[in-house]
């Protein structure tokens, strides 16, 4: 195509074509301008979480030295890995349901309380659940050991109170609930307020017994929230090491007590040949962990719904 004073225009017009558009330029600039701020939270993720995760999957098959599925059977064949991974199921089973059972009235009735006594109440539980680790167990056996204080005064009393052995499962399932149960408050409390007063007054206009309200209309509302809050304290158990080594570091170095991180510890420490079982163990307890969050992330999709 030749202009009007003969000069074609046909290469400046593909040369045109060839360059990217201002557009598409400006575009790509303020997706990486927008993601910009965040560089620093990616990479800190990707350095902390990621590549870990990936060491730890990688080692478990016995790479880079060779690829093999070794070290996995060698776990499930042996009675402590067996053991650790059941028992952590167990606790954070256990554990869980103790959160559930005590922590949904106790959310029900602060949720219902006036605005003083609720900050009261919340400042109490925020402490309670941020209280963990070496102080909480140095504090159960001071209250609860076999000279505690709680068990002399109890004692003085008359009543025959025997605290449960130190580094036992019961002892490790009623030091979590101190914490456990303040954090499932805290959880599911926001949830509460969903089910409204009017709700309520309805279903008595109706003729409604209390128990045919929570059982029609309470609880249906409130399940899908109270199973996040199991799911999260599930996940929360099996991966405390610091109040499981305080409090059953002796009794897992004697095979008393077996947990999975207790046992990865214990693995660490033992030698040469056990740090991919370590892997291993590491791997199964994220594996557990995720299957829990995606369990989350399913009943909160179905419970946020009561928020559209």
């Amino acid at each position: 195509m030749a202009s009007s004073e003969g000069v074609s225009v046909a290469p400046r017009t593909a040369a045109a074509a060839a360059r990217p558009s201002q557009g598409a330029i400006e575009t790509i600039g303020g997706g990486l301008a927008d993601w910009l701020p965040a560089l620093p939270l990616l990479v800190l993720a990707a350095t902390m979480l990621v590549a870990p995760t990936i060491a730890l999957i990688v080692g478990s098959f016995g790479i880079p030295r060779t690829l093999t599925l070794e070290y996995w059977i060698d776990t499930f064949q042996s009675n402590g890995g067996r053991s650790a991974i059941l028992t952590s199921v167990r606790l954070g089973i256990v554990s869980a349901t103790i959160a559930l059972i005590l922590g949904s009235p106790l959310s029900w009735f602060i949720s219902r309380m006036v605005t003083a006594k609720r900050s009261v109440w919340l400042s109490l539980l925020n402490v309670a659940a941020n209280f963990g680790g070496i102080g909480l167990a140095f504090a159960y056996m001071a209250a609860l050991g076999t000279f505690g204080m709680v068990t002399l005064a109890l004692q003085d009393i008359g009543i025959p109170w025997i605290p449960p052995e130190i580094g036992s499962f019961t002892s490790l399932v009623m030091a979590y609930s101190y914490t456990n149960i303040p954090l499932f408050v805290l959880l599911t409390l926001p949830a509460m307020g969903i089910l409204r007063q009017e709700w309520l007054e309805a279903a008595e206009v109706c003729a409604a017994s209390r128990w045919q309200f929570w059982r029609f209309v309470g609880l249906p509302v409130l399940a899908p929230f109270l199973a996040a809050g199991f799911l999260l304290i599930f996940t929360w158990s099996i991966g405390l090491y610091g109040i499981a080594y305080a409090l059953g570091g002796t009794a897992s170095s004697t095979g008393q007590l077996r947990l999975i991180t207790l046992q990865i510890g214990l693995n660490l420490n033992t030698g040469v040949g056990s740090e991919e079982r370590s892997y291993v163990l590491a791997v199964v307890l994220l594996l557990v962990a995720t299957g829990a969050l995606l369990g989350y992330r399913a009943v909160m999709k179905r419970a946020l719904r009561w928020f559209s």
